[in-house]
């Protein structure tokens, strides 16, 4: 799949990835989302991804993805791409790919399947049933486990339709090499901003952001300092949300979502709970901690 030069771009830059807001009825509520995205694309992020894990992904049944996956691209309005994440079984993750495209999207991300069973030439096979069912969208693998080594991968970067690779695992070595065995692909930092440094230094470009939703202004800091090749900056500008991803790892990072959605809340943006299994609500220390991280950022802005 030839990429455009306008997904390309987006990919070297910030990928945001956008909570699923829920109403008081436990139902998603998309439109809860404007504000937030009119502040990522204000502040110049140029991908967002709907169904993402920061989503809430597999806390969504698959009707719930369809109906976020064709709300998001109206209210981006064409200002940033959207990738939209598919997965689960094969059959619905085909599903969410086929309807992407007239969905509004730009591309598909496609979640690794977490079945404890899966075989790498079965992930190969999964891959290009989904691949083959987006249409022509690019494909984007989202690799947590690269315990399948090179050779798995490798057979996954060969997929037609795959146009790169958002590298969720702190192996850096590895990494390295599967980017130089497909350096024809976009090789994003999956592990958002705090390993963007090193992973840039490994070849990736862009990385993946939860942060945005709450203060995309700090995920561009990291991004231009690295674009910039002053790394000292980027230190600075990853110290600066230090303490908020350190939040969000808590509690076995089942507090990922929740520290996200209660930024939003304690910043007058309800967008609802975090469902099981997240932590939720917050501990009331992570909440005052919480208070302090958004009351630096403010005096920081200030």
């Amino acid at each position: 799949m030839a990429v455009t030069e306008r997904v390309a771009k987006a990919l070297r830059g910030v990928s945001g990835i956008l909570v699923t807001p829920f109403d008081g009825d436990d139902q998603p509520a998309p439109g809860k989302l404007a504000p937030i995205v009119d502040r990522a694309v204000g502040a110049g992020i140029g991908a967002l991804t709907v169904n993402g894990n920061t989503s809430e992904f597999y806390g969504l049944t698959l009707d719930e993805a369809r109906r976020m996956q064709a709300a998001v691209p109206g209210l981006v309005g064409g200002r940033a791409i959207v990738v939209a994440g598919v997965g689960r079984s094969v059959k619905e993750a085909a599903s969410l790919a086929k309807a992407a495209k007239a969905d509004g999207c730009d591309a598909i991300m496609i979640h690794q399947p977490p079945d404890p069973f899966r075989a790498p030439r079965g992930v190969a096979a999964y891959v290009e049933r989904v691949a083959e069912a987006a249409d022509g969208l690019p494909v984007l693998l989202y690799l947590r486990d690269d315990s399948g080594g090179l050779d798995a991968i490798a057979s996954l970067c060969a997929v037609p339709g795959v146009a790169g690779v958002k590298w969720a695992t702190p192996n850096l070595l590895t990494l390295a090499a599967a980017r130089r065995a497909a350096p024809h692909l976009a090789w994003i930092c999956g592990l958002a901003e705090p390993w963007a440094p090193p992973m840039t230094a490994m070849g990736a470009r862009g990385f993946t952001s939860g942060v945005i939703n709450v203060a995309p202004h700090l995920s561009m800091a990291v991004l231009n300092a690295l674009a910039a090749g002053d790394y000292e900056a980027a230190d600075r500008a990853v110290l600066a949300i230090e303490n908020f991803e350190k939040l969000r790892a808590q509690e076995g990072n089942g507090a990922n979502v929740s520290v996200v959605k209660a930024a939003l809340a304690l910043r007058g943006e309800d967008v609802g709970a975090a469902r099981p299994p997240a932590a939720w609500p917050l501990a009331p220390a992570a909440t005052e901690a919480l208070r302090g991280v958004l009351a630096g950022w403010d005096k920081t802005s200030g």
